[in-house]
């Protein structure tokens, strides 16, 4: 299986970076054309780009990948936009739990590799919602994968994004089946849910895991198009927030959800665990986590 999917690995590999290229051009074009309003008189933000490196036990090339990091811009406090493809050999902890999610031969062959897109941005002004989005393959020799989505986190809601942030998901998805977007949708209410707090991370999106029909090139594309539906998706809500005026009360709102989206992550995020057990660049895989954040 290692030789027969050796092509669709790098396809994967450069979608996802491809997919990263464009979401720092369209998240500094933001910077640079807002001139006006909150924020408007700091410096147009950019990316700050580090190789990462998965750390492998004998020292051997182990894969790594690369962190932007765009911090205090006019529109964005914080957006992280990182792609890594890493390779190697689980550990027993990550093997158990490869095993408990059905992963043939994982425990007899624990070789894997792994590529994606993984991004999170908390906003200057409260009215503009945060965002997450990622997208990954996964190999092992007994199988394969796909994984990811995308899910919205205001902490001042508005109907009107959340409607539109879903309804260009649904445009993207239903081309791959009528089914899909609400099976979907669905996923990412029940994954998304931080059961100590009895209540859901956001608005939602979507998102799925262990995708594989058995048809690699159509769970490829889906993974695409649900890569290419988070600009449309997202851009217009940033577009129209980001002028909007806000209160010292709309700060503290959005400090003390961040404190929501940092628990979810370090508690109960998939990748979070996958990516400090597997050895991965611990700030890449923390990048998630808000620069400011509050408890009430």
């Amino acid at each position: 299986m290692t030789d027969a999917f050796a092509e669709r690995k790098t396809r994967a590999a450069l979608w996802f970076r491809s997919l990263r290229d464009q979401i720092v051009t369209a998240f500094e074009g933001l910077e640079d054309s807002h001139a006006s309003g909150p924020f408007a008189e700091a410096p147009a933000g950019r990316f700050e780009v580090t190789e990462t490196r998965r750390a492998s036990e004998d020292g051997s090339d182990a894969g790594g990948g690369l962190m932007s990091v765009l911090r205090g811009g006019r529109v964005f406090e914080k957006v992280g936009v990182n792609v890594s493809t890493v390779h190697g050999v689980l550990g027993e902890a990550a093997q158990k739990a490869m095993a408990a999610r059905g992963v043939p031969g994982i425990e007899a062959d624990p070789r894997f590799w792994a590529s994606g897109i993984s991004l999170v941005a908390h906003m200057q002004n409260p009215h503009c919602p945060a965002v997450h989005m990622n997208t990954r393959m996964f190999w092992t020799p007994g199988a394969w994968w796909f994984g990811g989505g995308s899910d919205l986190n205001p902490c001042l809601d508005y109907a009107e994004d959340t409607a539109h942030f879903h309804a260009t998901q649904k445009a993207h998805l239903d081309p791959h089946g009528p089914t899909l977007y609400p099976e979907l949708k669905a996923w990412a209410d029940e994954y998304f849910y931080i059961p100590h707090r009895k209540r859901a991370r956001g608005v939602g999106g979507i998102f799925m895991d262990d995708r594989n029909t058995g048809d690699w090139e159509a769970d490829f594309a889906l993974t695409q198009d649900i890569g290419r539906a988070f600009l449309p998706a997202y851009l217009p809500l940033v577009e129209a927030r980001r002028l909007q005026p806000f209160t010292e009360a709309d700060k503290d709102a959005q400090l003390i959800h961040r404190g929501l989206y940092a628990e979810y992550n370090l508690v109960y995020d998939r990748g979070t665990k996958f990516g400090l057990a597997t050895g991965h660049d611990a700030n890449a895989v923390l990048m998630s986590l808000p620069p400011l954040a509050k408890w009430a």
